[in-house]
């Protein structure tokens, strides 16, 4: 067994597993994340309640296609308030793929003007200026130093289907909040942000329940963590 598939076994421990809600806001591999996130460990509902994605222990956006249509998806269920009392409350988020994008600022996909994202994040999700597009594929990344994600996983391939991403990242430390965690990734020459650990609140370009052993153990260290989601103050770590 490779070191990733090990990291991702479940232990027969007798705890309990923890909540986690897929959010059901019609765009997105639902069905495979949660498969994903139950070999993780989590009890997975998938749906669009607004106590029960309040409540988890876990709230996992997922989002495939483009920026826009994410959007106006996460407006129609009031994504933006849950996932903004969600983080106030110390109650952990994981975005993936377009559900990591729309974590930004905005985005210029397929749109004359810049469509609003949900903003906690600074940054602008824009066209790849690679050659090859899209980004279609396994990719190594290069974890940010103190990731807690990428522990164990360091030059593991994850799988990425995209064609636009986030070039700068530019959020510093303050008085409550410790600088995140910045994973970066290369194609064709150019450089994109590939992961942000930001306490309760973590997103990843690429699909980590479509990245096999490696994604699987991303996956199990997310949901392990869970029971751990505290205040405010300790949002640099979870």
């Amino acid at each position: 067994m490779s070191t990733a598939a090990a990291a991702a076994a479940t232990p027969d421990d007798g705890t309990a597993r923890p909540s986690v809600v897929v959010l059901d806001y019609g765009f997105g591999n639902i069905r495979s994340a949660q498969r994903a996130l139950e070999l993780a460990g989590a009890d997975v509902t998938v749906t669009a309640e607004w106590a029960a994605a309040l409540e988890a222990d876990g709230l996992v956006v997922p989002g495939v296609g483009a920026f826009a249509a994410c959007m106006e998806g996460l407006d129609r269920v009031k994504a933006g308030k849950l996932i903004d009392q969600r983080l106030v409350a110390g109650r952990p988020v994981l975005g993936i793929c377009v559900g990591f994008q729309v974590m930004f600022d905005d985005g210029v996909e397929f749109a004359a003007e810049p469509t609003e994202g949900l903003g906690q994040w600074p940054g602008r999700v824009e066209r790849l200026t690679a050659p090859i597009l899209p980004h279609m594929g396994w990719n190594t990344v290069q974890p940010g130093p103190g990731s807690e994600l990428f522990a164990g996983l360091e030059g593991e391939r994850f799988y990425f289907v995209h064609s636009f991403g986030v070039h700068d990242f530019d959020m510093t430390a303050n008085a409550v909040m410790h600088a995140p965690v910045v994973t970066w990734a290369e194609h064709g020459g150019d450089r994109f942000v590939a992961a942000v650990e930001n306490g309760p609140l973590c997103a990843t370009q690429f699909h980590p329940e479509k990245s096999g052993d490696a994604g699987a153990a991303l996956l199990r260290t997310w949901v392990r963590r869970l029971p751990a989601a505290g205040s405010l103050t300790r949002v640099s770590r979870w």
